[in-house]
């Protein structure tokens, strides 16, 4: 049995490296690049052909943040988010807003499939009118 299940791989990959890479670069460098991480969560979610899977591998990209959280390379931690609740609350935030960020890339790849389409009927639109005109 073979199953196709239509995920790109390799934006997967990819864009989870560029998300751990950006955490790393954050936390040798200065902390203003720990945003740029989002680039990768984009990358996997504009590389799969529905926003579904781009809205779950968004998510699935996002876990090597969690592990780099964990391992303290976005600060420490105290008071609640040392207990099981704040760590369990901390992973699931970290999984939502990979997973909106997949979301998001997965929709400019919609919207930007739509327009190139659009582009294409109205290119169209004004060929073959000489020959009507015979």
């Amino acid at each position: 049995m073979k199953y196709d299940l239509g995920i790109n791989i390799k934006a997967l990959v990819f864009g989870a490296a560029i998300a751990a890479a950006f955490i790393l670069f954050g936390w040798q460098i200065n902390d203003w690049l720990y945003p740029f991480s989002a680039m990768g969560l984009l990358y996997a979610g504009y590389g799969q052909d529905s926003i579904k899977k781009g809205t779950l591998m968004g998510a699935l990209a996002s876990t090597p943040i969690i592990v780099l959280t964990f391992q303290g390379y976005m600060g420490q931690f105290d008071g609640f988010f040392v207990t099981e609740n704040g760590i369990l609350s901390v992973t699931v935030l970290i999984l939502i807003v990979g997973a909106f960020v997949g979301l998001v890339g997965a929709w400019a790849k919609r919207d930007r499939m739509r327009a190139l389409e659009q582009y294409e009927k109205k290119q169209q639109i004004g060929k073959n009118k000489k020959k009507n005109k015979k």
